[in-house]
């Protein structure tokens, strides 16, 4: 009787204990979907989800005021894309300073963490622009003002340490953000950055051009720029018919004209800009004796025709309203091209944004943006290509700096990066990027030259080519 009773009681407490672990299951809360969380965040919509093997990648809308000091006088939808990995990974915050894409894409300091990459398209491109458009709100406070809201709205999920990032304009703004909200990110990675400074003062591009690359390369270019001026009259019939052709509009910049000079005054800069050395065995050898078709496609190659037409300006609307209010905008010579060539010389960015829009430059922007980098830069790399012309007029460091450092890669151009950079240094730069991002091993941290990209390369989702744009547009 003892036996059965004991046997019974046992049965209880085991049906007791299942059912209590069984409670307690359920009780445990359900993890939350990270769909679910960015869209918990004010301010946060969906557009789409794109799911890539390893991630999961969303476009997104964020609310944003259109005055950051004053947020109560309207708002406008700012598209941005995460490509989540894990949120106890390190966030790589990127943007190219015009639009966003919405494929998923992996910027190389995104592959050297691992980690997450929150991407933002800048404001007034479209469709990340207010309505009306109160082109006064576009400057780079009120944009590094929209990454810092970004960022303090994605901080609370994605916790661990952020980088950000950007090349050409976007590593200009990357810096910008920096220096208004220094505070925010543990390091700067800024490719191929141009900084003028002084706006008049555009010698140092001069300089450039005289000895990039090689003597023989630089006169075949030369030669070609300048034959397209001495042909003017033929080709320019040949550009009014590929305008009709396809619907091109010449109002904004006044001119078919205009338009045609700017092209072929971008032809040299633009080669640099794109191209490499070895590219030169295809620019026509022998000008003087080339024919017309031969100078026409070499030039609308590297310069495309489109550049300055109506159309093609469009989109590139608040990239030059920028230029010509606070960025500064690059001014050459040409002296292997005869003055009697040359009717409008490079023209300013006045000129390529509808005059409806009011434009004013302020010439102490950039100067406030030099000083503090060069008296306060903490954990920033700067990475420049040997052949880039925007790499002429560059950041530089002083001796307030610190963790901070400017580097040079070999022969490449405007798409320059860290895996172009000299063996010792691209080790280097890549353990100071793993460091900043707190994944840094203790091998690393005690042996920088053992430094290695913690993800393996993925030739869809790395992105490794310069995103080609119309030449003298960083």
């Amino acid at each position: 009787m003892r036996k059965a009773l004991r046997w019974l009681l046992a049965l209880v407490v085991l049906i007791g204990t299942v059912s209590t672990a069984g409670a307690a299951t359920a009780a445990e809360p359900k993890a939350v979907d990270i769909k679910d969380r960015l869209l918990s965040i004010p301010g946060m919509s969906l557009i789409e989800e794109k799911p890539y093997t390893g991630y999961r990648f969303f476009v997104l809308n964020y609310t944003q005021p259109v005055d950051h000091r004053h947020p109560s006088k309207g708002t406008f939808q700012q598209r941005i894309t995460v490509l989540h990995k894990d949120v106890n990974r390190p966030t790589v915050f990127y943007t190219g300073g015009y639009n966003v894409s919405t494929n998923p894409s992996r910027r190389e300091p995104t592959q050297i963490v691992d980690g997450n990459q929150v991407s933002m398209e800048y404001r007034y491109f479209t469709p990340s622009r207010p309505a009306p458009a109160d082109w006064s709100k576009l400057d780079i406070w009120q944009a590094a003002s929209d990454q810092h809201r970004i960022f303090k709205a994605l901080k609370p999920l994605y916790s661990e340490n952020w980088i950000s990032t950007g090349g050409s304009k976007g590593g200009m703004t990357a810096t910008y953000y920096e220096r208004f909200y220094p505070r925010d990110m543990d390091g700067v990675v800024a490719y191929v950055a141009p900084n003028d400074v002084v706006n008049r003062e555009d010698s140092a591009y001069d300089r450039f051009f005289a000895r990039v690359g090689t003597e023989e390369c630089r006169d075949k270019l030369n030669g070609v720029q300048r034959e397209a001026l001495v042909r003017r009259a033929p080709l320019e019939e040949k550009y009014a018919a590929y305008a009709a052709e396809n619907g091109y509009t010449f109002d904004t910049i006044g001119s078919l004209d205009r338009a045609y000079e700017a092209v072929v005054l971008d032809y040299v800069w633009g080669f640099w800009q794109y191209s490499t050395l070895a590219d030169c065995a295809d620019i026509p050898a022998d000008a003087k004796n080339a024919t017309d078709e031969a100078i026409w496609d070499s030039v609308d190659t590297i310069s495309g025709f489109s550049a300055y037409t109506d159309q093609g300006l469009e989109r590139y609307t608040p990239y030059y309203y920028q230029a010509g209010t606070q960025l500064g905008a690059p001014t050459i010579h040409f002296p292997h091209i005869e003055k009697k060539y040359i009717r409008y010389g490079y023209q300013p960015p006045r000129n390529f944004v509808p005059r409806s829009i009011p434009m004013k430059f302020e010439p102490w922007a950039m100067r406030d943006v030099d000083t503090w980098v060069r008296h306060n830069a903490r954990q920033m790399l700067f990475v420049y290509g040997e052949n880039d012309p925007w790499g002429a007029e560059r950041f530089r460091l002083g001796h307030g700096a610190r963790d901070s450092y400017v580097m040079t890669a070999p022969g490449m151009n405007h798409g320059a990066n860290v895996a172009g950079l000299v063996d010792g240094q691209k080790a280097f730069a890549t353990a100071r990027i793993l460091d900043w991002a707190g994944v840094a091993s203790a091998k690393v941290r005690e042996n920088p030259s053992a430094a290695r990209p913690l993800a393996k390369f993925d030739v869809k989702l790395d992105k490794r080519d310069v995103e080609r744009e119309p030449a003298l547009r960083p």
